[in-house]
This record gives structure tokens, sequence and C-alpha cells, in this order.
């Protein structure tokens, strides 16, 4: 009987520490045969332990050009989407203009769209526009299909804003540039920074819709399909190992300064 009363008034912590570690189950995978050394070309069986890959991981020809290259366009969709993102947020909460309603209805169809369906549509806009398929495109589609998502995360920071401390801004001679930078900005920032890490995140991952416009050019998550057809390295799982913990480094960073910024507060 005590255990089942221990149970029942922790089965919702039980359930929430099971479900993150089948969430965190591939990224132990990925650590872990990051430190293998297979001897085949697949690395899919543990074979011995090795830090070999850890000591070159740009030791297979053209991992680094393609994760850079997608370093570069994620950043630069973030920007584009963020900013677009952001304006388009604002106008759709502040300002009552013809068409807000269809906008509104617009904004989730790239959300709500199958990848594949977007993909097919941007290939046809550009070849019948005459583009040529590399670099340009896939950064054009990747702010495309991120600014939904900027758009909802600050939407729905800025329909949470009180307009009463702009108006009291105001009223202490402020002027607008400057409500805006020392008001509003600070208080749409975190929906700002939600936006732009989703953006992020999105586009970096990206396969499907990179994959139809792309060409010849190569990002990461293409270089990674295309090294399973014929083996996987092993420095692919030290990318992933290692993007992994930056981003949980992030996370925990962002989780200090917020609980050193209530305790300022308090």
């Amino acid at each position: 009987m005590a255990f089942v009363t221990w149970f029942k008034r922790n089965v919702v912590v039980i359930a929430g520490l099971l479900t993150l570690a089948y969430l965190l189950l591939p990224n132990v995978v990925v650590t872990v045969f990051s430190f293998n050394r297979p001897k085949g070309r697949f690395n899919y069986q543990w074979q011995e332990f090795s830090t070999d890959a850890w000591r070159a991981p740009c030791g297979v020809s053209g991992l680094c050009e393609s994760l850079g290259l997608s370093l570069q366009i994620a950043f630069w969709a973030t920007l584009g989407a963020t900013l677009l993102g952001t304006m388009i947020a604002f106008a759709l909460v502040r300002y009552r203009f013809r068409a807000r309603g269809a906008v509104n209805s617009l904004i989730f169809l790239p959300m709500a769209m199958p990848e594949v369906v977007m993909a097919a549509s941007l290939l046809t806009l550009f070849l019948n526009m005459g583009a040529e398929l590399g670099f340009w495109t896939v950064l054009i589609a990747h702010i495309m299909f991120c600014l939904s998502f900027v758009v909802v995360a600050v939407k729905a920071r800025v329909m949470s804003m009180d307009p009463r401390l702009e108006q009291a801004a105001q009223d202490l001679y402020a002027g607008p540039v400057q409500t805006f930078l020392r008001v509003t900005l600070p208080i749409a920032a975190p929906g700002i920074a939600a936006g732009a890490l989703l953006a992020f995140a999105l586009s970096f991952d990206d396969f499907i819709i990179t994959n139809f416009n792309a060409g010849s050019t190569v990002t990461f998550p293409m270089f990674v399909w295309g090294s399973a057809q014929r083996g996987t390295p092993v420095q692919i799982n030290v990318v992933g190992t290692a993007m992994f913990v930056v981003a949980v480094l992030l996370v925990l960073v962002s989780m200090a300064v917020g609980n050193r910024r209530k305790r300022q507060k308090a």
C-alpha cells in the first residue's frame, strides 16, 4: 500500500522523467558511438573505444565545409526571418488594415503545409524565374518557411504586452524611438529570441526543402544523408554530440541568467 500511495503521488514526475529519458536516448546513442572505432564503413555496431574522431573532426572530406555552409545559411535565414517576422507580428497586433484577417490565416499555411509540397512549390517558382539553384535559393526558401514560426512566437509576446507601459513612457516625454528601444523592445525580446532560436534550429536541420532547391550545394543534413548511403563516418556523431552539448550549455546559461535576475528583483 505504501508503494501504491507513493506511486500515485509521484506518477506525474515519473512519467515526465520517462518521457525525458526517451527523448534523450538518441542523443546518448550518438554520443556513445562518437567514441567508437568501427571496423567497416558503417558506425552501427560497437567495436572498441577510440578518440580518433574527436581528434580529427574534419577528417572526412566535405564534412566541415557542409557544416560551415549550414551554419552560414542558418545565421542569415534567422536574421532575415527574425527581422521580417518581428515587423509583421507588430503590424498584425498593433494596426488595423484591410486583409488583416487573411494575412493572419496565411501566416499559418507554411506551418501546416507538408514540407514536400512547399519544397516543390518553391522549386517551381525558382525554375520559372530562371534562378540558378544554390546558396541564394536555399537561403530564400529557409527565410520563407522560418518566417511563420517567428511571427507566431513574437506575436504571442506582443499580444501579452501592457500598452500602459508605453503610454507611461510617452507621458514622461520619451519619443517614439526611445520608447521602442527602452520599453517595447526589452519586453518583446524574449519572444523575439524564442523565434530566432526556433528559426535557427529549423533552418540548420532542414533537409526536404533544401534538397529540392540546393542544386549542387551540400548542407550538413544533405551530407549526412549522402554519407548514410555509402557509410556513416564517426565524425558525424562527433559533430552531433558537440552541437547537443552546446545547446545544453546555452539552456543552462539562460536558466542561470534568468534565476539571477529573479533574485535581483526580489
